[in-house]
């Protein structure tokens, strides 16, 4: 009998973060920052003449609602890997980070920050649960924005609202199954998950567009 996948690697019990992974973490969190609060200005969120606070509470605002979520998506990867005993690699996209800020300026909105690689053999099961917990973190960090779009007034309610439609968009445009995607994985893993997460995920963003 082959061994498993599970059988051929050596379990790690600490989560590690290399200094070149820490680095890129931070380049492609600024950047999609940036992306964003780019986005957010040529879409009149900043009202009245531009100023140098004022774009710096607009970055802070995209920092904490879209640049977390990106960030805890890729972190949601690598720390469902690690469970599994493999150690995932967080390597940003240079390229695509630039691309994001340059059609951000023209009103489009495109981040590929980047993805967790991980060494070594993976099972359909393991690579399935593993890109379903990108989807997943979002989707939580969605209804943890509830709060602050409901009850929040000023600034915290639109970073509530905010939060809370950008990481449901963030969760559903993944869950898209071609290939590339987390969807993808998911779906060859198992169809009724992936159908369970879409269905709650198409949820959250119905109840974003609503609050």
């Amino acid at each position: 009998m082959a061994p498993r996948v599970t059988d051929m690697r050596r379990l790690r019990t600490d989560l590690r973060f290399s200094p070149v992974e820490r680095a890129d973490l931070a380049v492609a969190w600024v950047m999609t920052s940036l992306a964003f609060a780019i986005y957010f200005l040529r879409g009149g969120l900043l009202e009245g003449d531009f100023t140098l606070l004022g774009f710096a509470l607009v970055f802070i605002i995209a920092a904490v609602t879209g640049g977390i979520g990106f960030l805890l998506h890729e972190l949601g990867h690598k720390v469902v890997a690690h469970r599994y005993g493999v150690h995932g690699e967080f390597r940003a996209n240079r390229q695509m980070l630039v691309v994001s800020l340059i059609i951000a300026m023209f009103g489009v909105l495109f981040a590929a920050p980047g993805a967790v690689w991980m060494p070594g053999l993976v099972s359909k099961k393991e690579s399935g649960v593993i890109a379903a917990a990108g989807p997943v973190v979002n989707m939580l960090l969605a209804l943890c924005f509830l709060p602050l779009a409901v009850f929040g007034s000023g600034v915290l309610g639109l970073i509530g609202g905010i939060g809370m439609l950008l990481n449901a968009l963030l969760g559903v445009f993944n869950l898209i199954p071609i290939f590339g995607f987390d969807g993808e994985k998911i779906v060859r893993w198992s169809g009724w998950w992936y159908a369970l997460l879409v269905a709650v995920g198409g949820t959250i963003l119905v109840g974003a567009y609503l609050v």
